[in-house]
This record gives structure tokens, C-alpha cells and sequence, in this order.
């Protein structure tokens, strides 16, 4: 059984070195690279970095693989340590007497572009040879090429694609496509599709990665119309399936552009076959329809998506019953949060859309007891919440329970908006208790300062205040004068 314990297997690896009879225990290039391994897998650089020194100083030289360089030079690479891995490399044929191969010097130069430092990388390539006697193969000149289009250099990666003939060396798929890639971060598709079609022409047949690249390319630039065509052609001429990435790309295009029937074509072309969408673009989706009003459309999708394992999550539930509420099906959306609620726990936003759903449908008795479960289980309300209920209380003529509801909100230091005020100040006035008005001031002012004080707040206040009349001027003045004495002591 393999020890978990980094620090403990290192102990036992040194135990056995130290302490075995005959002494020392003659460790293989296995069980060296066993311990390497593990403590790089661990990032226990502490540990790792005296071993390799007293490994180095052991006489003969503890006998080491390749493989054991490769997997702590990619542990330094992991850990944005790029110097280090360089000093390790260097280290295999000063300290070890290893002359590196192409592995180990493309995990090098790997580690290099990994940590964005593009221009050792193309010096390490150019010295490859005459420093290290290491000739790179495509891999190498593939690791150079996306440095290059990673630090907008597209026009010497095409130089080295010129190259490699010359190194005999063949541009493979994976070169043209880190190229396609670079234009089409670029913006220059028309670019992007040359050197596709170039690919194309010396032979090679694009896998599906090179074709999203394409698509994803078009559908960033808002040119879905050839992204569709081209997803067209992948199946026409290649016999190639478009996979999860490039059906998602697709589908968030068609989501940004506001086309809910074209992504939902393709959602359920994506079901019809082996994939499904994640939550994340199930929820775009969804949430489309429901803004276009097609709320029983993306209820559907939910079910089906549900079937194929999709796991649910409060974004998608919260947008569900909001939308649903709205529609004034408050049921269904009732249904689906105590559906959700079996397997997983509702978040505030959850219980917010189901509360305000509620309220806009006049439901407040069941509001309020959401509304106390929401709270017990240790959600607390949010401003939304607190403004929709406001708004119900205010709406069926309850203006004093809306103001103790704003109070309260105050008391829990939970922050009023625009809309709070505005809910209130509406309510106020429509129901003849304009004195009160006073009171909801002072009491947010006390609270925060920066509330009602801002532009948007006052400007709530003094457009429901003004009715050219004596009485509503005694009111601003009298609010003025009385917020000026609070500064004041």
C-alpha cells in the first residue's frame, strides 16, 4: 500500500538508506523516482529540494530516470516556479550525469509558456541544440508555436511553421490549430480560415478540437452564421460529431444574440446524442426563455435535462420560480422549489424569488411563512426580500407592517435602495399618512448616512414631497432641519 504521507515515505526511503544491512541500501532508479514522484505530486518542495542535494552528493551519484526530472520539473511548472525547473534541468547533467532527451526539455519548455515566460522559451528552443544536445521534434516546435501566438507573435510562429521542413520536421494538426487559435484571439479570421484551409491542403484532416477553435472564433466575433456553417461542414466533409464544447460554444452565441429557439435547437440536438450541457449553460439557456416569456418551454428543458442527470442547482431553481411566479403560476413554482428541496438546500436566492413570487400574487400568509423557514435555517433576508415583502404589505394596504418591516430591515443592518424608499414613500402618500414620511427618514438616516443622503434617495423623497402646496414645503424644511441638528450633535 502506497504511504500517503509525504514526509513519512521520505523518512522510510532515508531509514533504509541509512540504516539497512549491508549499508547503504542500494536504491534503484524505481525507487528513487517513487519518492521524487510523490513529494512533487505533493509540492513538498521543502523536503524534495534537500533530497535532490544529498542524492547529488552521494557517491556514486544515486542512480536516477528521466522521468523522475520530468515529474519535478512539471511540479515546479504547477507551481509558478519556472526558475527553479530551469535550475533542475541544468542540474540532471552538472549534478547527475543525465543528458536530457526531447522529454524532458519539452516538459522544460513547457513549463515556460505555462508560466508566460515566452521569451526564455524561444531562447531555450533556438539553444536547444548547441547547449543542451537536444534536437526538438514537432511536440518542441509545437510548445514554441503557442508561446509565440500566446504573446501576439503570429508572424515568427508562421516562420517557425516554414521551418520545420527544413528541420525535418512535418507541421502536424496540433501546430496549425495553436496558429488558428492565435488569429482568431486576434480577431483576424480571415486569417484564421486561411491557415485552417492550408492545414486542409497539406493533407490533414482536422480533429474536433481544431474545428471549435474555428467556431468559437466566429461566435466571439458575433459571425454565429459561419460558426453554424462551419459546425455544418465539420459532420458534411469529415464525418466529425461536434462534442460538448462545440455545441456550448454555439449555444452561448446564440444566448448573447438573444435567439432562445436556435439555442434550444440545439440544446436538444446535444440531448438527442451522447451530451448533455452543464448547469452553468443550461441556466443561460433558460434563463432566455424565461425573459422571452416561453417560461413552459424552459420548464420542459429542465424536466428533460433532469432525466439526463443534470444536476440542479439555485440559479436555475431560483430563475424557475421567479419567472414562473411572475407568470402567475405560482404552484408550479412552488412544486419545483419543494422538488429541489429534497436533494439539496435552497439558498437565499432560492427562498428571495419564491418569497417575492409570492407577494406579487397577493400571497402573504404564505410569503411570511417562507419567509420564517428562510430564516431559521440561517439564510438572511436580503435587500430584494425585504423589498418585496415592503412592496405586498404596501400594496394591500398595510403601510404601518411595511414600515416595522423597514425597520426591522435597519436593525439587522441590512442596506435599503431606491426601490425601498420608493415602495415606502409610494405607500405613504397613497394612503394619507404623509406625516409618517418624517419617520421613515430619520429612521434610515440614523441608520446609515450614506442611504438617503445619496442623489438617488433624496431624489425618491423630494419628487413624492413636492406638490407646489405650503404643507409639503413645512415638511422638506422641517426634514432638512431636522437632519442638519443630527449632523450637528
Amino acid at each position: 500500500m502506497e504511504e500517503r504521507d509525504p514526509s513519512l515515505a521520505l523518512r522510510v526511503f532515508l531509514h533504509a538508506s541509512d540504516f539497512h544491512s549491508p549499508s547503504p541500501y542500494p536504491h534503484t532508479p524505481l525507487t528513487t523516482h517513487s519518492i521524487l514522484s510523490k513529494l512533487s505530486r505533493a509540492r513538498a518542495f521543502h523536503l524534495l529540494e534537500p533530497l535532490l542535494a544529498r542524492l547529488k552528493l552521494s557517491r556514486p551519484a544515486a542512480p536516477l530516470s528521466e522521468a523522475s526530472f520530468v515529474d519535478v520539473i512539471r511540479a515546479y511548472g504547477l507551481a509558478g516556479r519556472p526558475d527553479s525547473a530551469l535550475g533542475v534541468f541544468a542540474d540532471m547533467k552538472d549534478g547527475f550525469g543525465l543528458g536530457p532527451t526531447v522529454r524532458s526539455f519539452n516538459a522544460l519548455l513547457h513549463v515556460m509558456v505555462q508560466n508566460r515566460r515566452f521569451r526564455l522559451a524561444r531562447d531555450l528552443f533556438f539553444d536547444s541544440k548547441e547547449k543542451f544536445g537536444v534536437a526538438p521534434n514537432v511536440v518542441t516546435c509545437n510548445v514554441l508555436i503557442s508561446a509565440l501566438c500566446e504573446n501576439d507573435e503570429l508572424g515568427s510562429a508562421e516562420k517557425v511553421i516554414d521551418k520545420m521542413p527544413e528541420w525535418g520536421l512535418a507541421p502536424d494538426v496540433v501546430t496549425y490549430t495553436t496558429l488558428v487559435c492565435g488569429y482568431c484571439g486576434r480577431g483576424d479570421l480571415e486569417k484564421a480560415r486561411e491557415v485552417f484551409e492550408e492545414m486542409v491542403r497539406q493533407g490533414w484532416v482536422p480533429d474536433e478540437t481544431a474545428y471549435t477553435v474555428m467556431i468559437d472564433g466566429y461566435c466571439r466575433h458575433g459571425r454565429v452564421l459561419d460558426a453554424v456553417r462551419f459546425m455544418d461542414r465539420m459532420e458534411s466533409d469529415d464525418g466529425i460529431l461536434p462534442n460538448e464544447v462545440t455545441y456550448g460554444v454555439v449555444i452561448e452565441a446564440y444566448c448573447r444574440e438573444g435567439k432562445p429557439g436556435e439555442a434550444l435547437s440545439l440544446v436538444e440536438e446535444m440531448l438527442s446524442g451522447k451530451y448533455v450541457p452543464d448547469a452553468p449553460l443550461c441556466f443561460k439557456v433558460i434563463d432566455l426563455l424565461c425573459r422571452v416569456g416561453r417560461v413552459d418551454e424552459a420548464c420542459e428543458l429542465w424536466g428533460k435535462l433532469l432525466k439526463k442527470n443534470c444536476v440542479p442547482d439555485n440559479a436555475i431553481t431560483s430563475t424557475l420560480v421567479y419567472w414562473l411566479c411572475k407568470a402567475g403560476k405560482v404552484w408550479e413554482a412552488r412544486k419545483i422549489f419543494k422538488e429541489f428541496e429534497k436533494g439539496f438546500v435552497p439558498s437565499s436566492l432560492t427562498y428571495s424569488a419564491l418569497i417575492s413570487g409570492l407577494c406579487e400574487c397577493g400571497e402573504l400568509q404564505e410569503a411570511g411563512s417562507l419567509w420564517d423557514e428562510m430564516v431559521e435555517k440561517g439564510w438572511a433576508p436580503s435587500t430584494f426580500t425585504y423589498n418585496a415583502l415592503m412592496k405586498a404589505f404596501v400594496k394591500s394596504g398595510s403601510v404601518g407592517d411595511g414600515i416595522r418591516l423597514f425597520e426591522e430591515m435597519l436593525e439587522k443592518g441590512c442596506m435599503p435602495d431606491r426601490s425601498t424608499i420608493a415602495t415606502l414613500v409610494d405607500g405613504i402618500y397613497g394612503s394619507g399618512k404623509e406625516d409618517e414620511v418624517d419617520r421613515v427618514v430619520k429612521m434610515a438616516v440614523s441608520s446609515s448616512k450614506a442611504v438617503l443622503l445619496s442623489e438617488a434617495c433624496w431624489g425618491v423623497f423630494v419628487s413624492k414631497a413636492i406638490h407646489d402646496t405650503d404643507r409639503s414645503r413645512i415638511e422638506i424644511e422641517k426634514c432638512w432641519t431636522d437632519l442638519s441638528e443630527d449632523f450637528l450633535t
